[in-house]
């Protein structure tokens, strides 16, 4: 199996981070792995595209600073027809992009169309990304899993909305990642309120949402594949994230720490409840973050954290990903390209 990956930049990546971890995983089960960033597609005047990819050295490893080493020195960069790659991985983060590269945004989304239009499987399916490029995304699964929100430019709406909630409430960018410009007001913080709307209304729209008391203990990534919970062998691939520090955000890029935790019947439920859009949407691999019995964030853009729910479960979870992307390969050749992209996502 060929695999393609990804990335914003091949010279930004991190060992530690969860393409590392697929991409090793993918060399170490004997698959050919190639990692790009957004920026080294090509498209041909036949119209196939390329990419200026990278591939390890080794056949296997077991270091991911010595995968990722030989990755981003890979010299001479290699161009790869991208039809005769089996299947494309799509993890880049748009946020990250969106103030200093906005030409890098979109452009993963793009190609990947291109690509998935021409019969190559391309994963998380690129059509319904583009509809989740911003938190907008999170307003479009039921409302009983969600937080009360509030999503405005209008600072009289906001101060209207944080105001009916006589409790704190977290206000954040509609487009970002990484605890940016979040904030957590509450009655000590009022007083600075107009500070933190011009700091998160000058990226654009700002996310006014309620508080939820739970969330002074973390939050709790679950990872979901194909709709459902990420496991194997009764263990579940997630981990809470706790912010020891004081600050509100328990976001790892914020000073946030891992543990282990008990994936609970109040959490299987919430999947339960995103399942039939997750699979719709053609959402191979999401992240949920979850606070006591609701959502705060569904990420569909390259969600981390394999490497802390691997380690606490004791078992390689990024290892299972790539074995469910070679049987997704083998169902591919079965129906001879007859199945659409978004149906083989989640199959």
């Amino acid at each position: 199996m060929k695999v393609a990956f990804v990335v914003n930049d091949v010279q930004t990546e991190l060992a530690g981070y969860t393409t590392t971890r697929l991409a090793m995983a993918a060399a170490n089960l004997g698959h050919q792995s190639f990692v790009f960033g957004v920026g080294d597609f090509l498209c041909a005047t036949d119209g196939s595209i390329h990419a200026r990819a990278r591939t390890p050295r080794a056949k296997s490893y077991k270091s991911l600073d010595k995968f990722l080493g030989d990755i981003q020195s890979a010299d001479p960069v290699q161009s790869i027809n991208l039809d005769e790659i089996d299947v494309v991985l799509l993890r880049n983060d748009p946020s990250t992009d969106a103030i200093e590269r906005p030409w890098a945004q979109s452009s993963g989304i793009l190609f990947g169309q291109l690509v998935a239009n021409r019969g190559v499987m391309v994963l998380n399916d690129p059509e319904n990304l583009s509809h989740a490029i911003n938190k907008t995304y999170f307003q479009q699964f039921p409302e009983e899993v969600r937080p009360k929100t509030c999503i405005s430019r209008c600072v009289d709406e906001l101060k209207r909305f944080i105001e009916e909630q006589h409790d704190r409430v977290v206000i954040k960018p509609l487009q970002g990642s990484g605890g940016k410009n979040v904030f957590l007001v509450g009655p000590e913080e009022r007083a600075n309120l107009n500070q933190m709307l011009d700091a998160v209304l000058r990226d654009g729209y700002c996310v006014a949402q309620e508080y939820l008391p739970a969330a002074a203990e973390g939050d709790v990534r679950l990872f979901v594949m194909n709709g459902r919970p990420l496991a194997r062998d009764g263990k579940y691939a997630a981990f809470r994230r706790i912010n020891k520090t004081g600050d509100a955000r328990s976001n790892m890029h914020s000073g946030g720490e891992s543990e282990a935790v008990e994936v609970t019947d109040e959490m299987l439920r919430l999947v339960q409840v995103v399942r039939p859009k997750l699979m719709s949407d053609g959402m191979f691999l999401v992240g949920l973050d979850i606070v006591a019995d609701k959502l705060i964030e569904v990420n569909v853009f390259s969600p981390g954290g394999i490497g802390s729910s691997s380690e606490f479960a004791g078992l390689d979870f990024a290892r299972v990903i790539i074995e469910d992307l070679q049987r997704k390969v083998e169902y591919r050749k079965y129906y001879n390209g007859r199945m659409r992209n978004v149906e083989l996502a989640t199959l």
